[in-house]
């Protein structure tokens, strides 16, 4: 089993920045890629971006692009989300996921979420 467990949500006005970090303990040898998700009240869970754990290779949402940056640290088992000129849509509880298959759709580990809220 492999626990996340999230940290960095809060207020920010429009155009500010937040930094969240996932911190992973447990099998973290089994673990391909990690992630952060985001679901606004009244709608569905959203992917945002992810990186594999061994080449660093990210990918990210459309709509998050150019502003938020995805990184980890191998010897901290940790993942970053540097979110940057955020908007209030950018609003919502913000998971962390890890997959043990690097080229599957499921992930497998989830944390238990950390609230963003940006103001206008």
């Amino acid at each position: 089993q492999v626990q996340l467990v999230e940290s960095g949500g809060g207020l920010v006005q429009a155009g500010g920045s937040l930094r969240l970090s996932c911190a992973a303990s447990g099998r973290t040898f089994s673990i391909s890629s990690m992630g952060w998700f985001r679901q606004a009240p009244g709608k569905e869970r959203e992917f945002v971006t992810a990186i594999t754990w061994s080449g660093g290779n990210t990918t990210y949402a459309d709509s998050v692009k150019g502003r938020f940056t995805i990184s980890r640290d191998n010897a901290k088992n940790t993942v970053y989300l540097q979110m940057d000129s955020l908007k209030p849509e950018d609003t919502a509880v913000y998971y962390c996921a890890a997959k043990r298959e690097l080229k599957g759709v499921r992930w497998n580990y989830w944390g238990q979420g950390t609230q963003v809220t940006v103001s206008s």
